[in-house]
């Protein structure tokens, strides 16, 4: 979930000029060096734009993205397909553990910034592509894959879990800003798609709200 400059939920503008993007910020001066937050663990840093989509709880987010390589349990010879990657979150971590990554995103703007976070990381088994994850016949959806990270938005990522035993990956995490779509996705894995719970977990990136992240994490069965 992001915030807009106003504080409200970027997903949840009511402005009729909004547009989902909060376009809204502007550079004073010049000269200005690029945001960017770090990731120690795995010797990366991520720049983006203040209207980019970030985790906006740094410290939560960091232990977030240790939890989900931990629960993933990547191999060396691994690959790892990250749908809903935005700038690279989970995808240059990930990358770090594994033989290759590709991310999908639906916004071509998060996806060029993840492609240059991956050139200036020096990270070369990273690919980035913009799809429309809400449509069946993508690409990546006609090859397997050892490990499948998923971080939608708000509504889930329904399309994707219906196709995702064709995928056959052996591991899904699924990291989810609405538990009730989450818990939707999730019956679907465990009662058609031939997968099963093996790890849940809530992150408090939001003090005193009552938003949570929850990560889940699936195994396949056969």
């Amino acid at each position: 979930m992001a915030l807009a400059p106003d504080g409200s939920e970027a997903g949840d503008c009511t402005d009729p000029q909004c547009d989902g993007t909060q376009q809204r910020a502007a550079v004073l001066g010049s000269g200005a060096r690029p945001l960017q937050y770090r990731l120690p663990r795995f010797g990366v840093a991520l720049q983006f734009a203040p209207t980019d989509f970030i985790q906006v709880n740094g410290a939560v987010n960091e232990k977030m993205v240790a939890a989900v390589v931990d629960a993933a349990a990547i191999e060396p010879q691994d690959k790892v397909l990250d749908l809903f990657c935005g700038l690279g979150n989970f995808s240059l971590p990930i990358a770090t553990r594994s033989a290759a990554v590709v991310g999908v995103d639906g916004d071509a703007g998060l996806i060029a910034r993840a492609a240059r976070n991956a050139r200036l990381n020096g990270i070369d088994n990273a690919r980035f592509f913009a799809a429309d994850l809400t449509q069946s016949e993508i690409g990546v959806f006609r090859d397997r894959w050892d490990v499948v990270v998923l971080d939608p938005p708000r509504s889930g990522a329904q399309a994707v879990v219906a196709q995702i035993g064709r995928l056959a990956p052996r591991r899904i995490v699924y990291v989810s800003c609405h538990p009730a779509t989450l818990a939707r996705d999730a019956k679907a894995l465990v009662e058609t798609q031939g997968y099963r719970l093996c790890k849940a977990g809530i992150f408090d990136m939001f003090p005193h709200t009552h938003h949570v992240e929850a990560m889940a994490c699936f195994e396949r069965t056969g």
